[in-house]
């Protein structure tokens, strides 16, 4: 990644591991520039071409005293540079440097356990157990049974006597914990430690990156002209944003309106890129032709299938108008990026497929322009407060590109589109108008396709239930509910009912992610 290269670098080996991103996340939000890739890319040749500054060897599934296990090559303990092994990258580190991984035989661990200091001070540990043990979150089942030649213990849990290990002189740390996660409070101080010892200065900040992106697209766009597509969220809106910085009028953004939009959103998204940035903007008014080509559909799959044909379909059509143009923008981020060269090789279990423009490109013809390829969520979301997007929009929660489509299971009618659109609106405004708005991660109602008896006035109705969904999450991989008071509950469906006609019961979705997913489709 050419960004890169002007940074001090950390490498993340790859072993499999589910919170591998959070490493990452955790040194990008210390400053530092980091990449994940897995074990099988990084050769003897891949490590002097990346030249990193530290390694850093995740957790994963696989069984260090198994034949065939991964392993990085010798050549990482070679390079002189401080290597931090975490779980199954301790166990492997302990093995290849001499030392012995055994399976269980009761020394296994999940979940939440308490480490207490063992030996001399370490500086990998400055700011640890001030106040007595520290909690930390383990994950394992087999464990290190004996030390590799010039480690020594730091740190011991009732499962692990070997929690924290240490070669001081090499610079190489091993711990079976996993720092990243929230349930080790102290981890952040663990890699920040990390970092000074490795001598990185924290110089990856939102105002180098905008400065560098704008470079980097000024050179791959040259005098070209570029075609984003908008969809009103915020990684297409910052990808739009940064790149009309970087070359002005030869960008054109395509918003393409397929009527499944919430209340006011189109009037928003047009507002904001025309009036406010002054940025070329195509409003492709294609509502009737998506919902005539839904009429009918109540799968799921299908549902999303014949909206991304048609968005391919009508972006084409639309771009295709633009004259000059030689480039496609995408707001791509960099946990697509990874999960594209997945550590299995192979790509992981469609849940549900995605929308995106994939494919357009060798359609079109055009190049790809990804300006945010290289950024995670929040760091996109800082750099759309560095480009100047205002709060209101870049806190927004996340919004299906299939919008609505997917939260009015079974078929779907102008009119159930209606009807959801004004309860989702009461919704939002009761989250907002009681401050809730920040705390919650998506928020959301869902028409459901079942029709109630109820009672208004002195009269029988025969409506629609609808299902209020809140949750709370960090990136959305896994979600809690978010907890309301039953008042604010009992107001909000008051509110609904009063003030949307075709709703006669409101319900609260009260599962988490796993087992359910955020969306109801």
């Amino acid at each position: 990644m050419d960004h890169a290269r002007q940074h001090d670098r950390l490498l993340i080996v790859d072993f499999g591991s589910q919170v591998t991103q959070l490493i990452a996340r955790r040194l990008r939000e210390l400053d530092t520039y980091c990449e994940i890739h897995p074990f099988q890319h990084v050769t003897e040749t891949f490590l002097r071409d990346f030249a990193p500054k530290a390694v850093i060897l995740s957790g994963g599934p696989a069984s260090v005293p198994d034949a065939g296990s991964p392993r990085p090559p010798q050549a990482v303990f070679e390079l002189g540079v401080p290597v931090l092994g975490i779980c199954y990258g301790q166990q492997v580190m302990m093995q290849m440097l001499g030392g012995r991984v055994e399976r269980g035989a009761g020394t296994a661990e999940f979940g939440r356990a308490s480490v207490t200091p063992a030996g001399r001070g370490l500086d990998l540990l400055e700011g640890w157990f001030a106040e007595g043990p520290e909690q930390v979150w383990m994950s394992h089942g087999d464990h290190v049974a004996a030390l590799a030649p010039g480690f020594e213990v730091f740190g011991t849990s009732p499962g692990a006597p070997f929690a924290i290990t240490a070669d001081p002189e090499r610079h190489f740390y091993a711990v079976q914990f996993h720092p990243e996660v929230h349930h080790t409070p102290n981890g952040r101080q663990l890699y920040a430690n990390f970092l000074k010892i490795a001598g990185f200065t924290g110089d990856w900040t939102m105002g180098a990156y905008r400065a560098e992106a704008i470079a980097k697209i000024r050179a791959q766009v040259g005098d070209a002209k570029v075609i984003c597509g908008l969809s009103g969220g915020v990684d297409s809106s910052v990808a739009a944003v940064l790149l009309h910085e970087a070359i002005g009028d030869q960008l054109t953004c395509v918003f393409v309106d397929h009527g499944l939009l919430r209340e006011g959103e189109a009037a928003e998204v047009t507002g904001m890129f025309r009036d406010h940035y002054n940025i070329p903007l195509v409003h492709a008014e294609e509502q009737d032709r998506f919902l005539d080509a839904l009429e009918g559909v109540s799968d799921p799959e299908e549902k999303r299938k014949t909206i991304g044909r048609l968005f391919i379909d009508v972006f084409q059509e639309h771009a295709g108008r633009i004259e000059g143009a030689e480039f496609l923008a995408q707001g791509t981020l960099y946990p697509d990026v990874i999960e594209s060269v997945s550590f299995a090789g192979g790509p992981s279990v469609t849940i549900k497929s995605h929308h995106n423009v994939g494919g357009l490109p060798e359609k079109m013809g055009l190049a790809l322009v990804e300006p945010l390829r290289e950024l995670f969520k929040d760091e996109v979301r800082a750099l759309g407060r560095e480009l100047g997007l205002p709060d209101w929009f870049i806190g927004r929660h996340p919004f299906p590109g299939p919008g609505l489509a997917i939260r009015c299971p079974g078929e779907i009618t102008r009119d159930k589109l209606e009807i959801l659109r004004r309860a989702d609106a009461v919704y939002i405004d009761q989250i907002r108008r009681h401050g809730l708005y920040d705390e919650i991660w998506q928020a959301f109602a869902a028409l459901l396709p079942v029709r109630t008896v109820g009672v208004m006035g002195d009269g029988r109705t025969y409506d629609y239930a609808c299902a209020l969904r809140a949750v709370t999450s960090v990136d959305g991989m896994t979600a809690d509910v978010y907890p309301f008071s039953h008042d604010f509950l009992t107001e909000t469906a008051t509110r609904i009912i009063n003030e949307v006609r075709g709703i006669n019961r409101v319900t609260y979705d009260i599962t988490s992610k796993p087992p359910g997913t955020i969306e109801w489709e």
